[in-house]
């Protein structure tokens, strides 16, 4: 947890007033942003956080790989990879009696490595 220190410094207007144009501006775009806290949701979770960012290490990966890595049974890796896969961040194919999951695209890859790159920076 990141803790910041905190001056006693006035956090919010000491008088009531906003600019029309900024805020006209905004609300028109502001809802753009519904469904995306779902993506940060499905990454909030400490265990989904580490899965996803082992599959922007390696394009693919096999369910008992993942289960190995992150330290838990296959059944609990497969529900963490499941979760991801509902909620669009991953996809899967089969192969034999293998299940091989990765990330569904760039962007994925992207938000995984802007996170862990904002947290090491911030230290």
């Amino acid at each position: 947890m990141i803790e910041k220190t905190i001056k006693n410094v006035p956090d919010t207007c000491e008088t009531r007033c906003y600019h029309q144009d900024v805020v006209t501006r905004v609300q028109q775009r502001i809802n753009e942003v519904n469904g995306v806290e779902l993506l940060f949701k499905a990454l909030a979770d400490a265990t989904r956080l580490k899965v996803a960012y082992a599959l922007t290490l390696e394009d693919e990966l096999c369910v008992c790989d993942v289960a190995e890595i992150i330290g838990s049974t296959t059944a609990t890796a497969s529900h963490h990879l499941r979760y991801l896969r509902n909620m669009g961040l991953a996809k899967y194919r089969k192969e034999g009696k293998l299940v091989f999951y990765s990330l569904l695209d760039e962007h994925v890859h992207q938000i995984v490595k802007i996170a862990l790159i904002h947290h090491t920076e911030d230290r």
